[in-house]
């Protein structure tokens, strides 16, 4: 489904400032795969899913979504096929804008510059009760005046509106208080399953990288360096994890933020 071949990123090059942000990576993911990614800060997790959607060409290899060559296909275009949330639930969507037009973008019936049908708000009140958050009760409202977390669930509805072929994840949770990321995460998990969605999921928490979706890929200094899936993952646990990565990285892993939040 989503294929990466031999594929590499330096940016800077020839300069003093070079930083080579993926070596070589080989990938595939089958569909209806859900991958959690973890690894260090600077490991490589978000630069891979830039190169995914295209927000920089890669230097090599090749890039394939559902049988087609995407290597050097511009972001926008991409866009159509690929799903992507960020860290920071501001982003996704249009502040000044209601609810519901934030929605018939995302169902592509052009927002506040076309009419918005009746039929048109049945379905967004009957999608958004799904989420248990009231904003059915508040179409007519700025996204603006969102939370946080209704926000980054309200956004995610809007990138699987229209089902894409890849849903990237990059840490879309991080910027929550636990009880809210806890309750995205699940309307995540739903959405998912639900709309079979292919999908991959950086975070930071070991725990959850584990307990969601059905494989899990770590990466160190831009190279996937663990893929674990079945039976392997099903009894895998954090401290297997970090010594895996110890044996594969050579060194242990001393990332604060992601050790802290398995003490939490």
């Amino acid at each position: 489904m989503l294929k990466l071949t031999h594929i590499s990123k330096t940016f800077n090059p020839g300069t003093v400032n070079a930083k080579k942000a993926i070596e070589d990576l080989s990938f595939h993911a089958a569909k209806g795969d859900f991958i959690t990614v973890i690894g260090a800060n600077g490991a490589g997790k978000s630069t891979l899913f830039n190169a995914i959607s295209g927000s920089f060409f890669t230097d090599s290899g090749k890039i394939e979504l559902d049988g087609k060559d995407i290597t050097f296909m511009p972001e926008y275009k991409r866009a159509r096929s690929i799903g992507r949330l960020f860290q920071d639930p501001m982003r996704g969507s249009a502040p000044g804008m209601t609810i519901e037009e934030n929605l018939a973008l995302a169902a592509g019936h052009g927002g506040w510059l076309s009419s918005i049908s009746r039929k048109d708000r049945q379905a967004f009140r009957e999608r958004l009760s799904l989420l248990g958050m009231g904003l059915e009760d508040r179409m007519t409202q700025p996204v603006g005046l969102l939370s946080g977390g209704q926000r980054q669930a309200l956004t995610l509805m809007m990138a699987t509106y229209n089902p894409p072929k890849l849903l990237l994840l990059d840490e879309h949770t991080a910027a929550l208080d636990p009880a809210t990321a806890e309750k995205v995460l699940e309307i995540t998990k739903n959405t998912v399953e639900e709309n079979h969605l292919t999908c991959m999921m950086i975070t930071h928490n070991m725990q959850s990288a584990l307990e969601l979706g059905n494989r899990t890929i770590m990466m160190n200094a831009g190279k996937i360096i663990l893929d674990v899936i079945g039976e392997e993952r099903a009894h895998m646990t954090v401290a297997d994890l970090l010594d895996r990565f110890k044996q594969a990285a050579g060194k242990a892993l001393d990332n604060d933020r992601m050790l802290l939040s398995e003490a939490e």
